[in-house]
């Protein structure tokens, strides 16, 4: 099995790498630097003491020692603390602030040093407790520096808090907010092994293509002295899940290079600029461990046609991105050794500044694998599955045409499931024929029908199933069933016994004829129709679709192109609209030819399709053999 994508080092960073050597150790920086810092504690420090000086100031007033003496005289004076000429003291009963608002019980006065008024004496007649501790209790100088120095810690860590964040969140912004640490290469896992092409396979004749480059990084000398220079930049075109990532971890693998992998859209943010600088960052990286390998998947996200017109907001972002992509491939230089390998599965919706010569100036298709590859596939994804005696590898490979690898993947992984959920030891023929039934035709639903329900639907699959049967060159019919699987009451599975690559007309036609089997069957024996035709007709209209407009089949029509192959362009914009009413007759004939045709079959073997039906009834689900069995048809069988 493949080994999983290394992970980020940094959340913030949208690449991953694997293979790079560590960077050596940097000093950390302080934003805005140490004397920033010292700068702000400092203020921060006195701020404090100015706080802290104004609650420490408690409510005792401070009173002439007039207004002392007469409380000391008067008898309202409970207990005194003295400490050179500074008196502390207690009422027994609140006074008035004098000169001021509120009372007091508690108070401060200063004795005056010319003081002559017998005052021990006063006090002691007076019952007067004079104490040794002082009335009025202060912090100690400890607790003072703490409270004194809390503020102060407690907005540095803040300020250390928010540099952070400006650092990492917001410092790719062009640097307007603080200037990012370096990243650090993400390096692999203890004991883990990179991928090479010996972890792919079904697609040798790319293989070949990239080999290529895997020499070039290899031996740049040997292309220097020769004057060769290898192409900046590789495109692997192809439909979703064919290896297109796989292939490019492959390369860097089997080269022993460092690999830098991003997907296009976590190149793309809110702010103008984000993008741009993370791709100056990425391509900075690998240049420093170079040579090296820049892999950059879905770059039609950002690599679209851009429009004529200014861009505005997220747009905008999107071709400064781009326009930065391609100001940083076009400086490199031979002495570099970056080369970068981008996926998509649009290539046609790519600007043309990205695929000219000089840029990704060399495209690889990458298709789905023949029969041969889809089993080299299968083994290697069955290599840590064990599988029983009966399992026949070729056998599954000649019934999943058109699969792509990682579909195969998703069905070797099914078996599997399958066989745990069976309690067995190994992996059996049966659990990959049921994992490819669900993969194809869906899962099983508990549903019940009615009789009446059952037998339309039996009728329904038989009419597909026998014309499959009577139609020259038409795929064989594979499994009939009548068990509800996904959104079908039914489904009949044909698939041919070769790859094919071209279709002819009379093949399409075919094709039509059988998907119309089932509405055709319910015409002949009931003479009404269902809804359950509508997953049908659509197949049926995009065949016919491609017959009238698009692949010259037409008389009328012409051999031109009148319909885009891309769904989503308008057809308007491809052709007249008389030239579109034309195709949409041409279509509208080519199917009622074809549903008279299913008609008139289906009414000639009226007995085939009882028989066929009724079998169907009676065990639900009929294989290839007994399918042609019950329908009384020879199948020629053809090896491929």
């Amino acid at each position: 099995m493949a080994n999983p994508v290394p992970p980020r080092d940094r959340t913030d960073q949208p690449w991953r790498s694997e293979g790079a050597p560590p960077p050596p150790p940097s000093k950390r920086k302080m934003p805005g630097g140490w004397g920033g810092l010292i700068l702000t504690a400092l203020v921060v420090y006195l701020l404090a003491n100015l706080v802290l000086s104004f609650f420490n100031r408690g409510d005792e007033p401070t009173i002439s020692y007039t207004e002392f003496s007469k409380q000391v005289t008067a008898g309202n004076v409970t207990k005194i603390y003295s400490k050179g000429d500074a008196i502390q003291g207690q009422l027994k009963n609140k006074q008035p602030v004098p000169d001021g608002k509120g009372d007091y019980t508690k108070f401060l006065t200063q004795r005056p040093a010319f003081a002559d008024d017998k005052l021990w004496d006063e006090l002691t007649r007076q019952k007067v407790t004079v104490t040794a501790e002082p009335v009025v209790q202060e912090r100690s100088f400890l607790s003072n520096l703490l409270i004194s120095l809390a503020p102060m810690l407690l907005l540095v860590l803040l300020w250390v808090f928010i540099a952070r964040r400006m650092r990492s969140g917001m410092g790719g912004a062009g640097g307007m907010l603080g200037r990012r640490a370096p990243p650090k290469p993400v390096e692999l896992q203890a004991g883990a092994t990179r991928t090479t092409f010996e972890d792919v396979a079904g697609i040798d004749e790319v293989e070949g293509e990239l080999n290529d480059v895997v020499d070039f990084l290899k031996n740049p000398a040997a292309y220097r002295e020769m004057g060769a220079k290898m192409p900046r930049g590789v495109l692997l075109a192809g439909p979703p899940g064919t290896g297109k990532t796989l292939l490019a971890r492959a390369v860097a693998g089997e080269a022993g290079v460092p690999f830098f992998s991003a997907s296009a859209s976590e190149f793309i943010e809110m702010i103008v600029g984000v993008g741009a600088s993370r791709v100056r960052e990425l391509f900075a990286e690998a240049r420093k461990v170079a040579p090296a390998i820049i892999f950059i998947d879905e770059i039609d996200t950002i690599g679209r046609a851009r429009a004529g017109g200014s861009g505005m907001g997220g747009h905008d972002e999107r071709e400064q991105t781009l326009n930065q992509i391609l100001t940083e491939m076009d400086g490199f230089t031979g002495s570099e050794g970056v080369i970068v390998l981008a996926a998509t599965n649009r290539a046609d919706v790519l600007d043309p500044a990205l695929t000219r010569p000089g840029r990704f100036d060399r495209i690889v298709h990458v298709n789905p694998p023949d029969r041969g590859g889809r089993e080299a596939i299968l083994r290697i994804h069955t290599r840590d599955i064990p599988l029983a005696q009966d399992v026949d590898l070729a056998q599954v490979a000649r019934t999943t045409p058109g699969m792509t690898g990682a579909e195969l993947a998703n069905l070797a992984n099914e078996a599997a499931l399958l066989a745990v959920k069976r309690q067995q030891k190994t992996v059996t023929r049966s659990d990959l024929s049921d994992a490819l039934e669900k993969v194809q035709l869906g899962a099983e639903r508990p549903l019940v029908m009615p009789d009446e329900e059952r037998r339309r639907t039996a009728y329904h699959e038989s009419g597909h199933a026998l014309l499959g049967m009577l139609q020259p060159g038409a795929d064989p019919v594979r499994k009939i069933t009548i068990v509800p699987r996904g959104r079908a009451l039914g489904v009949t599975l044909s698939t041919p016994d070769a790859d094919k690559y071209a279709y002819t007309e009379e093949y399409l036609r075919g094709r039509i004829i059988g998907a119309l089997g089932g509405m055709a069957a319910e015409q002949v024996v009931f003479g009404v129709v269902t809804t359950g035709s509508e997953s049908d007709l659509e197949q049926v209209t995009n065949i016919a679709r491609g017959m009238a407009g698009r692949w010259g089949m037409s008389e009328r029509v012409g051999r031109l192109t009148a319909i885009p192959s891309d769904a989503q362009q308008a057809y308007g914009l491809s052709a007249a609209p008389a030239t579109l009413d034309t195709v949409a007759e041409e279509m509208r004939r080519i199917v009622d030819e074809c549903y008279e045709s299913a008609v008139r079959l289906l009414g000639e073997n009226r007995d085939r399709l009882d028989a066929l039906a009724a079998a169907l009834l009676a065990n639900e689900t009929l294989e290839e053999d007994a399918a042609y069995r019950a329908a009384g048809i020879t199948r020629l069988t053809k090896d491929a």
